[in-house]
């Protein structure tokens, strides 16, 4: 039986830019783009959240809601700084993990304890380690599945922990909308609200045909398994990959196209930095295109020689998404950049 966790730093740049300056801790703060003009909010911190501020919307809009806030533009290379001791804590108490974010990815417990009741004391363990690193809090969710700790890491917020015992994943996920699921898009959630099915309980109780009948093909099934906390997909480790990707899914569609560019600009800017720490650099980029009605585009230009900076990454990505809108316009609800065709760069040395 796996034992995992998925591990959710806690407004990390906007955690970041409090531990840089204490004074912004009472105030509401956005890390994002210009809200003069077409900027996006990449984190806001509690405070600001009260306001009903959240991740991918627009910075004028959190603006409106709370014009006392302050912005304040992305560091990333500041918080990649932050990201690689934090991930640096937690392989000092769970050696095997799956990093899917610069602030988020999962733990095989697995490999510190052979029983579930354990579970927590290494949840516990993870939080101090990190705490003690950096002074960062994270929240975790730990199961037996994906689904389920991603889903349960987000109930506590901040710095709490979910456990969900085996053979409670489903009970757990039932009550919680539908569209709490991952995997769950507007469209979905719009046709299995048509259904009457409005909980994730709702949708693991469908029958084949109920559900042929309202998602039909793979996606449908996909979809009950993970709602019955059913997901066997193991961790997938950096040195086994033959492609690296990161992606965003938005609380709203997106058709601005200076917003869509300013999140894969930001997207590159976390790969790149992913791939200098796995020590590969790659000649093939994608970016991939979800729209409102659940069906993904993706477009890809390969290189004549490997590529790992972050800009180059920007710029394809940029350019391929402006491509796919125009083969078929339409706002989007996740935005992604992959980098395959890896390959292991090292500097060149000069004997004597």
């Amino acid at each position: 039986m796996p034992i995992l966790a998925h591990v959710d730093l806690d407004a990390f740049f906007a955690a970041v830019e409090e531990l840089e300056d204490p004074s912004l801790r009472a105030r509401p703060l956005v890390v994002g783009g210009d809200p003069q003009g077409r900027g996006v909010v990449a984190t806001a911190n509690y405070v600001a959240r009260r306001f009903g501020i959240r991740s991918a919307m627009s910075s004028a809009e959190a603006l409106r809601r709370c014009p006392e806030v302050v912005f304040l533009r992305p560091r990333h290379a500041v918080y990649r700084q932050y990201s690689e001791a934090v991930w640096t804590a937690i392989r000092e108490v769970v050696p095997r993990v799956e990093q899917v974010g610069i602030d988020e990815g999962y733990l095989d417990l697995g490999t510190v304890v052979s029983e579930f009741t354990a579970a927590r004391k290494v949840a516990q363990a993870v939080q101090t380690s990190v705490r003690a690193a950096t002074s960062l809090s994270c929240s975790l969710g730990v199961s037996t599945s994906k689904v389920v700790c991603k889903v349960a890491s987000d109930r506590r917020k901040p710095g709490g922990i979910t456990v969900v015992p085996p053979g409670r994943e489903a009970r757990f996920l039932a009550p919680f909308p539908v569209r709490t699921l991952p995997g769950v898009g507007p469209r979905a959630e719009e046709r299995l609200a048509a259904a009457g099915v409005k909980t994730i309980g709702d949708l693991a109780a469908l029958t084949d045909v109920e559900l042929r009948a309202v998602l039909p093909g793979a996606v449908g099934m996909l979809l009950r398994d993970r709602a019955l906390g059913v997901d066997p997909r193991d961790l997938e480790l950096e040195a086994e990959r033959i492609s690296l990707s990161v992606e965003e899914t938005f609380e709203r569609d997106i058709a601005e196209r200076s917003l869509l560019h300013a999140e894969l600009r930001r997207l590159a800017e976390e790969l790149a930095a992913r791939m200098r720490r796995s020590g590969v650099s790659g000649r093939t980029v994608t970016a991939k295109l979800r729209y409102a009605d659940f069906s993904i585009r993706s477009r890809s230009t390969t290189l004549p020689a490997p590529i790992d900076e972050a800009d180059r990454i920007a710029e394809l990505a940029c350019g391929l998404l402006d491509r796919g809108l125009r083969d078929r316009p339409g706002a989007l609800r996740l935005v992604g950049v992959g980098v395959s065709g890896l390959s292991e760069h090292r500097q060149l040395a000069f004997e004597p």
